[in-house]
């Protein structure tokens, strides 16, 4: 789950100029944008939300479960002794095994709805709280986002729909640390344009963490590595993103997690010049998104939901890293 970003409608504009206009029920639509790319498709609108699920009494809590509360940002990243290293790779290990399971729910007809439902009970079967309930009020257990929903999608009533694609994004809070993955999955068979930008977020993703890493980080250079300026991640995110013809969203960043679920350092996915590099022992995520058109977004009423403003398709993915001191380890890998 990516680190919250400021309040706000358009974030980074750019030179070319749209104007939005809210249309009830929070979503919204484009005037003016200068090709559709919806292609026929319908534009994504809030449906009906089911209550919060319970977490059974045995479970242990964050500190937000109950009040809501987002924690303060802690501003130095976590090192992590060798019993808090073992607690993360458990906590990262459920989450890719929750994400695994839930992507085999992902068809025709589904809604997200069932996704959290199914998602919710297997990480409580295995003695964890799904962290993203309660989180700044997030209402649902994980996030659901399709289409040209960037990020953060509340799970709802909407089934899955022939030719979508979808990001499931699952956080799990197990003995006291927090893992966090998340990936795309196809509804049925999409147009090739969301197939190449699925696969080209997915190639970003790997490309930021090991050079040629192709899913596998084996065989080539670290990215990510003791001493190594955050800025490595950004710049090779967005070399891999401008070769295959996509924009990267610069409103979402990756994040220190551990014991706390949102920590430094903020992971950048855009060039920037922006201080900080990785520490041995120190755990966190980097969740870059693209988009096949305008990263320009726009935020929904429930104050979560973000979706691009030309309707254009966005497209996540999401490891969580551990530096050690040769390179680094994947913890969320299936």
């Amino acid at each position: 789950m990516l680190a919250p970003r400021a309040p706000g409608v358009l974030a980074r504009p750019g030179r070319q100029q749209l104007r939005v206009e809210a249309k009830g029920f929070g979503f919204s639509k484009v005037v003016g944008k200068p090709k559709d790319l919806l292609r026929g498709r319908e534009p994504l609108r809030p449906h009906t939300l089911s209550p919060p699920r319970e977490v059974p009494p045995h479970i242990p809590l964050p500190p937000y479960a109950k009040t809501g509360k987002l924690p303060r940002l802690e501003m130095r990243p976590e090192v992590h002794d060798a019993a808090g290293i073992e607690r993360m790779r458990a906590s990262c290990k459920l989450a890719a095994q929750v994400l695994r399971r839930a992507g085999e729910m992902v068809a025709p007809g589904v809604t997200t709805d069932a996704i959290d439902a199914a998602v919710h009970e297997m990480i409580v079967g295995a003695g964890a709280y799904p962290s993203p309930l309660n989180y700044g009020k997030f209402p649902k257990s994980v996030c659901t986002s399709v289409n040209e929903c960037l990020c953060h999608g509340i799970p709802d009533s909407r089934p899955l729909q022939e030719g979508d694609i979808i990001n499931i994004d699952v956080t799990v809070y197990l003995d006291g640390y927090h893992g966090d993955t998340s990936a795309m999955f196809y509804v049925g068979s999409p147009a090739p344009v969301a197939k190449r930008l699925c696969e080209a977020t997915r190639e970003a993703l790997d490309a930021a963490i090991k050079e040629g890493g192709g899913g596998r980080f084996g065989g080539a250079a670290w990215i990510c590595g003791p001493d190594v300026p955050l800025t490595a991640i950004g710049d090779t995110i967005v070399e891999v993103a401008k070769k295959a013809g996509f924009k990267v969203s610069p409103d979402f960043i990756g994040h220190g997690v551990g014991r706390v679920f949102h920590a430094s350092p903020s992971v950048m996915h855009v060039k920037n010049a922006e201080p900080g590099r990785m520490q041995v022992n120190s755990t966190f995520t980097i969740e870059p998104i693209l988009t096949e058109g305008s990263p320009r977004m726009v935020e929904w009423k429930d104050k979560w939901t973000a979706v691009t403003a030309d309707g254009g398709l966005a497209a996540q993915a999401e490891h969580t890293v551990l530096i050690t001191s040769s390179g680094a380890e994947v913890l969320t890998l299936p």
